[in-house]
């Protein structure tokens, strides 16, 4: 049905009473609008002026525009970590100042049958929930787009295989290492033995201070891994709470796999070779 609804002369409506529509939309947001600058800011997004643009695209019907504008949006707030129960109030905020102000508009008029009042209810619902649509897809694609890459850094710089010669390689190993991480290193480690053809992989545990049984027990296996991939391994720099906790537990490292006490030590001996 084609609404008898003139468009042109309900967004100038708008735009002379442009200050009561803010006014309004800031009454509806109570928790966005104490949050305006700190979005401006950080995102620099302008939330009133984007607020006059989709309402601009919803009446006008520009469907591609609508689509561009919601995933763009939803990129810019994946990007900054804006909080999604922001935008969600603010954009249901947006949809309840339009309809106030199409009905003030209505009264002024006096001119819109009920069919075109169920038309246009159905146009204008339909493109704020498809920029809500587009919105949160884009945002959640690029939000797991971060986070893939965010920890794919983490794991290159929790598992950073030193190359020194072509057939020897450290592995600093700092920080807490937990089932997780082990999970990673185990990954790493024989991905890269295979890959730059590792004949002496040099662990250095002197930046770990504290090691779950689990963990123990996995990085040996690793240690036999890498053996039956032609690579031998020395391990340097355990500390005394460490070397205690695999004496409690009745654990040697396999014959072939020998330790030092600093990296220092291992570097003079293999690089002297």
């Amino acid at each position: 049905m084609e609404i008898m609804f003139d468009t042109d002369k309900f967004m100038k409506y708008t735009e002379t009473n442009k200050q009561s529509f803010e006014n309004s939309l800031l009454s509806q947001a109570a928790n966005v609008k104490d949050k305006i600058q700190d979005i401006l800011r950080v995102g620099n997004i302008d939330l009133i002026n984007n607020a006059h643009k989709l309402v601009q695209f919803v009446v006008d019907g520009k469907d591609e525009e609508l689509q561009s504008f919601a995933k763009h949006e939803g990129i810019v707030w994946a990007t900054h970590e804006m909080t999604l129960s922001f935008k969600l109030e603010w954009i249901q905020a947006i949809r309840r100042t339009l309809w106030e102000f199409l009905q003030n508009y209505n009264k002024l008029t006096n001119n819109a049958v009920i069919d075109d009042f169920f038309s246009l209810e159905k146009q204008i619902n339909s493109q704020i929930d498809q920029f809500l649509n587009v919105f949160f897809i884009n945002y959640s694609k690029y939000k797991d787009s971060l986070i893939m890459a965010q920890r794919q850094l983490v794991e290159n710089l929790s598992v950073p295989i030193i190359p020194i010669t072509p057939t020897i390689c450290i592995l600093p190993l700092i920080g807490s290492v937990d089932t997780i991480r082990t999970n990673i290193i185990e990954e790493k480690i024989l991905m890269e033995v295979g890959k730059l053809h590792i004949q002496t992989l040099i662990i250095d545990l002197s930046g770990i201070a504290e090691m779950e049984n689990e963990v123990i027990d996995h990085l040996l296996k690793i240690i036999a891994g890498t053996s039956m991939m032609g690579c031998h391994t020395v391990i340097t720099g355990l500390r005394a709470e460490v070397v205690r906790k695999i004496i409690r537990l009745g654990i040697t490292f396999d014959k072939n796999t020998k330790t030092l006490g600093t990296l220092q030590q291992a570097l003079n001996e293999y690089l002297m070779r």
